[in-house]
């Protein structure tokens, strides 16, 4: 049986798969290296970690958009009957909502560095300069955007752990496969 890359109507393909699960890598890693990087006492740690911290942001971002693109131009893999009405009708909008927290998050760090009176350059993994988007700079507007990617953070985050702790309801309490199938990829016979 050879896997696929696209997805079938009962599992995903390792394209869906590898995005899912490097997307989820990089937010889960850039929440710790967020929380660590603030509250280091070494400015020159502090200004790598946060460099390192924006280009892992717009690389998330990029994967993001293309994970999206993905999911639009492939087909879904429908749910067991085993699930519920009520989870049919909530599991499309907690995707919706993880993508758009997914795509929040970078673009408000993304802001954040475009409006900070500091105008210290973005350099994703020191390969070239990326612009600042077109916003005024001033302290109120860095303050609005500091707090706002704070709360996009960890309401994030709590929505990737309601996430993961629905997979493992269904993987150890149901038994239905809907963990399983973003694990094993889909075949060219399915």
């Amino acid at each position: 049986m050879q896997t696929s890359i696209t997805n079938s109507a009962t599992r995903y393909g390792w394209g869906a798969i590898l995005l899912h699960w490097l997307i989820a890598l990089i937010f889960i890693g850039q929440f710790g290296l967020g929380f660590v990087m603030v509250r280091l006492t070494s400015q020159r740690t502090a200004f790598e970690l946060i460099q390192l911290h924006k280009s892992f942001g717009f690389l998330l971002l990029g994967l993001v958009l293309l994970r999206i693109a993905w999911r639009l131009g492939n087909a879904t893999p429908a749910l067991p009957r085993s699930v519920g009405t009520l989870e049919r009708r909530a599991a499309p909008l907690a995707h919706l909502a993880l993508y758009a927290f997914q795509l929040a998050l970078p673009l408000s760090g993304w802001a954040l560095v475009s409006v900070s009176m500091l105008e210290i350059p973005s350099l994703p993994f020191n390969l070239f300069v990326m612009p600042n988007l077109p916003l005024a700079e001033s302290d109120g507007a860095e303050s609005f955007w500091a707090a706002a990617h704070w709360y996009l953070a960890y309401a994030g985050m709590t929505l990737v752990a309601l996430h993961v702790a629905a997979a493992l309801r269904h993987h150890f309490q149901l038994r239905d496969g809907v963990l399983t199938r973003m694990v094993t990829p889909s075949s060219h016979s399915e």
